[in-house]
């Protein structure tokens, strides 16, 4: 059975966001036992910003696995793709590299432009299709970061991006909320514990053939970011995950591996009223959430043999 939010634990993750004016959306579950889980409206929908970019990666590694596509073929990322942020989406002149380069990025550093184009070679409609066959039912895919970033210019009543950048710092939280990239129902979107169930099937080899789960894993163990999940933990406990942000959104989800073998999947979803696209508040939060979340699962009775290493 799981844990939900009248639980200790689950009051405590909950007045820890409270503390820090944020909202909370987390599930957490053992990969080895899935009876073992903690809720705290973990079946709520959610905005997944680049969290999608998992499934993303996913569909991406299925087929280069499957030979549908060279993960070596060269694409350019030119100066109309580029959106501004990481990675080439920053860049000041056009780029080159591979496709398999473009997950890197996407996955690593939350290139946005390496994410379009990844997404224009492997088709949203593909990702969306992979998204029903792995059972993730509350999951919909609207489109990528490009998609999001015109929806909100247009929101915001602005020409284009510099006007949107300019006018950016006068919205008020009220206009914001009618967003559609900050509003669950008319953007890409999930429920946190559709998301645990994808890093489940990942982890367990159960989401595409081994060679492309592993794949997926080895990238979201290299997203340089650490200030959220990674946050609350310590070093020798390992940490493959992928942040999502977007104006009041703070969200990450990855699999938590501790030294005993044992592996959690935890998705944490905050949401703040503010226009902020940063909080360190917010951060710290989530990674003390995940360890509280991790901690009383592995406390809780009738502790399971560890995974073998």
């Amino acid at each position: 059975m799981g844990t939900t939010v009248g639980t200790p634990a689950g009051r405590r993750i909950t007045e820890l966001f409270a503390a820090v004016d944020a909202e909370v959306r987390l599930h957490a579950v053992d990969l080895d036992d899935t009876r073992r889980e903690l809720d705290v409206g973990a079946d709520e929908q959610v905005v997944l910003a680049s969290v999608f970019k998992i499934l993303l990666v996913l569909e991406f590694a299925r087929q280069a696995d499957a030979g549908q596509l060279d993960p070596r073929e060269r694409v350019r990322v030119t100066a109309a793709d580029q959106l501004g942020g990481w990675g080439t989406a920053g860049c000041a002149d056009e780029v080159e590299m591979s496709l398999r380069d473009l997950a890197y990025f996407t996955m690593t550093v939350s290139d946005n432009a390496a994410a379009d184009a990844l997404l224009r070679r492997v088709g949203l409609d593909t990702v969306r299709l992979l998204a029903a066959e792995l059972g993730l039912e509350r999951t919909r895919i609207t489109g990528g970061p490009r998609w999001q970033l015109e929806t909100m210019i247009e929101d915001a009543g602005a020409a284009d991006a510099a006007e949107f950048a300019a006018r950016y710092p006068a919205l008020d939280a009220g206009r914001l909320s009618r967003f559609r990239a900050l509003d669950p129902r008319h953007t890409t979107s999930a429920t946190a514990r559709d998301i645990t169930t994808l890093l489940r099937l990942i982890w367990q080899d159960r989401a595409g053939s081994p060679a492309a789960c592993a794949r997926v894993r080895e990238l979201m163990s290299q997203q340089i970011f650490r200030q959220r999940l990674a946050h609350g933990f310590p070093d020798e406990v390992l940490i493959a995950a992928k942040t999502g942000t977007l104006p009041g959104l703070h969200n990450e989800a990855g699999v938590v591996h501790r030294p005993d073998g044992r592996r959690y999947a935890v998705a944490v979803f905050a949401r703040t009223a503010g226009p902020a696209w940063r909080s360190s508040a917010v951060d710290r939060a989530i990674g003390r959430a995940a360890r509280l979340a991790v901690d009383s699962l592995v406390n809780s009775p009738s502790t399971p043999p560890a995974h073998p290493v």
